[in-house]
């Protein structure tokens, strides 16, 4: 289930549209998705392993094609979608905050990162999960302010902003930051 957008405004460089969305990432109609990625780049689990498994070989093929080296924590790159509706993944490196890399900025920058690289690439949609706060252990809350803070405060050329749960209690707490 996709909502209206929540939360509009329309400052010159600023997003005019920031949602709050029910449901499947890999499902999203928009240019690019991101995805929560490792920093090997090969795939996993979670969000990273529902969008390879969605994608196809595809994505995994040009992740190590392009990232032979994997990516750094905060950094964003991005791939084919495969057979996913969208065009590009932008894939990101979020902190491990239950393995102890609790660098506040590293979580704003790949928000920050995604959304550079959508514009490079030309989106002017994009649907993010919520970074680093699935198996990665960052504190939902601040997950949550994080990710709606940054992406509010962007300067971006994408226009319509999305970030996706799966889940309706987290859905909830995101819709009423969003608002």
């Amino acid at each position: 289930m996709t909502l209206d957008p929540v939360s509009r405004w329309g400052q010159t460089g600023a997003v005019s549209a920031l949602s709050a969305v029910l449901g499947d990432i890999t499902v999203q109609r928009v240019d690019a998705i991101v995805n929560a990625a490792n920093n090997a780049m090969r795939g996993g689990g979670g969000v990273d392993g529902a969008i390879h498994r969605a994608g196809g070989p595809a994505i995994l093929r040009d992740c190590i094609a392009r990232f032979p080296n994997g990516l750094a924590t905060g950094d964003a790159g991005w791939t084919t979608a495969g057979d996913l509706p969208a065009p590009w993944v932008i894939h990101t490196v979020g902190p491990n905050f239950a393995a102890g890399e609790r660098d506040r900025s590293l979580l704003v920058s790949c928000y920050r990162r995604s959304l550079e690289v959508a514009d490079e690439l030309g989106a002017a949609s994009i649907a993010f999960p919520l970074i680093s706060a699935g198996v990665y252990g960052w504190p939902l809350e601040d997950a949550i302010a994080a990710a709606v803070a940054t992406l509010r405060d962007a300067d971006t050329r994408v226009t319509d902003i999305r970030i996706v749960a799966r889940d309706a209690a987290v859905f909830e707490r995101l819709r009423d930051t969003v608002r």
